[in-house]
């Protein structure tokens, strides 16, 4: 049986707090995500090792990362594509995450992927930051996976404090090899990541062990 390490894959590791979004209904579907079956963030080693150096120099300040999404299988975003579409809302989801939009107009402005996801070459991660003293999350002004113009990086129209939390988390993850995906604030993708326009379909247990699919790439 193959494991994640053949191809450079690992956990992020559990010193890293973890709130993975697809593993449960709690996110913009609705519903738990197709290829999501392992609980642990799953990225290329090179990625995680960054993201470790980010939690270290956050971890100074009295903060923590709080990862919502690593790798995405590349069936995932087949299934937004597909299954998803043709569902009726969830209208508690629709509220929290798209409450503007019809789901076709989320497609064809660009917030679904329609075919290739950067999250399946395993190097990009959605995430935000936690504050230690309190154990909350900073207040960003939108939730991680909100779809709308206000989950811009600059929008204009938060108040000070969510610009501040905002930056902090930009500017801490450029420092550290990341760039930023300037309509999503949460959104950040290594940049001398290993599989570039590479999309991976591999799932994998809580061991790491992958159960489904292949190691090798589609290139895209």
């Amino acid at each position: 049986m193959s494991h994640i390490r053949d191809i450079d894959f690992v956990f992020i590791g559990q010193d890293i707090p973890q709130d993975l979004m697809y593993t449960s209904p709690n996110n913009f579907t609705g519903a738990i995500v197709d290829g999501y079956i392992s609980k642990h963030a799953i990225a290329t080693k090179r990625m995680a090792q960054a993201l470790r150096n980010v939690q270290a120099q956050l971890n100074i300040q009295g903060f923590s990362l709080l990862v919502k999404d690593t790798y995405r299988p590349h069936r995932s975003v087949s299934f937004f594509n597909t299954i998803w579409k043709d569902l009726p809302d969830n209208l508690e989801m629709k509220k929290l995450y798209y409450p503007k939009y019809k789901k076709e107009d989320l497609f064809q402005m660009g917030y679904i992927a329609k075919k290739y996801s950067r999250h399946s070459s395993g190097s990009t991660v959605d995430l935000t930051i936690i504050d230690l003293k309190v154990n909350q999350e900073l207040d960003m002004g939108t939730p991680v996976d909100f779809l709308g113009e206000e989950s811009n990086i600059d929008f204009p129209d938060i108040t000070e404090l969510q610009q501040n939390n905002r930056r902090l988390l930009r500017t801490t993850m450029k420092e550290n090899g990341f760039k930023e995906m300037t309509t999503e604030w949460w959104h950040f993708t290594l940049i001398d990541e290993p599989y570039p326009n590479q999309a991976f379909d591999f799932v994998c247990d809580d061991n790491g062990c992958i159960i489904s699919g292949s190691v090798t790439p589609i290139y895209w």
